[in-house]
C-alpha cells in the first residue's frame, strides 16, 4: 500500500486561535512515523535519520529488519479541524535512549495515541506508564504486520489496560484508518474531560452542554 501523503502546503487559516495538542506514542519501529506522514494536511516535519551498522549495537532491530530510517527526534503534523481550531500532531521516537524527550513533548498535550505493534506488545509498557503518570487521556490502536492475531481482551490483558480505554485496530499507512484513530482519540476525550467537569462542578442544574469541543472533519 502506498503512504498516503500530501506534497501541498495547506496555509493556516487567519481566524484559527486555538492549537490542541496530540502526542503519539509507542515502541521502536510501530509506525508512528508513518500515521503522522498519513494523516497530515501538510508535508510533515521529521526527524529521520538513516539506520546505520553501528546503530544495530544500540538498537533492537531483529523484528523490524525492514526498517531503514529511525526517528531521532520528533515528528510534527498539522490537521485544520475547523476556522478556529487545529490539531497539532506530534509523533515521538521510539528507542529508550530518546525517551528523555516524552515528558517535555507531553507538555500541554490534550490526549495521545498509543500505537503498538502486537508482535512485540511489551514494547508499549513505557508508553502507557509515563501516559498514566502525567494524566494524560489515550487510547490504543494497534497498528497491523501481519502478525498472529490477538483477541481484544487478550491485549488488555496483556497491557493491563483500565476498560474504559478504547482499543481498535489500524493500518497506520491508511489515511482513512488513521483519521478513524484521531477521532476515537477526540471522541474519548470529550467523554473524558466531560466527566471531569461534570464531577467539578458545584451541586445545582445540570447545564445543557458541559464540554463543547470540535467535531474532526478531515
Amino acid at each position: 500500500m502506498d503512504y498516503a501523503t500530501s506534497d501541498a502546503r495547506t496555509p493556516l487559516g487567519a481566524t484559527a486561535d486555538n492549537g490542541l495538542k496530540i502526542v503519539v506514542v509507542g515502541g521502536f519501529g510501530v509506525g508512528k512515523t508513518t500515521l503522522v506522514r498519513s494523516v497530515s494536511e501538510i508535508r510533515p516535519l521529521n526527524t529521520e535519520e538513516t539506520m546505520t551498522r553501528a546503530g544495530e549495537t544500540i538498537d533492537d532491530i531483529s523484528e523490524v529488519r525492514g526498517k531503514s530510517a529511525t526517528t531521532v527526534a520528533f515528528d510534527f503534523g498539522r490537521i485544520t479541524l475547523d476556522a478556529r481550531n487545529v490539531l497539532y500532531l506530534f509523533g515521538a521516537p521510539g528507542q529508550e535512549r530518546f525517551w528523555f524527550l516524552w515528558d517535555r513533548l507531553f507538555s500541554g498535550t490534550l490526549g495521545a495515541v498509543v500505537l503498538v505493534d502486537t508482535r512485540r506488545i511489551d514494547d508499549s509498557w513505557y508508553a502507557i506508564d509515563r501516559l498514566e503518570h502525567h494524566g494524560t487521556p489515550f487510547i490504543v490502536a494497534c497498528n497491523d504486520f501481519g502478525g498472529p492475531g490477538h483477541t481484544p481482551a487478550e491485549i488488555r490483558e496483556a497491557l493491563d489496560l483500565d476498560p474504559h480505554v478504547p482499543l481498535i485496530d489500524c493500518d497506520a499507512r491508511s489515511r482513512e484508518s488513521s483519521k478513524r484513530v484521531l477521532i476515537t482519540l477526540v471522541e474519548h476525550l470529550k467523554t473524558v474531560y466531560a466527566a471531569s467537569a461534570e464531577a467539578a462542578a458545584p451541586a445545582g442544574p445540570a447545564t445543557e452542554e458541559v464540554t463543547k469541543s470540535p467535531e474532526l472533519a478531515l
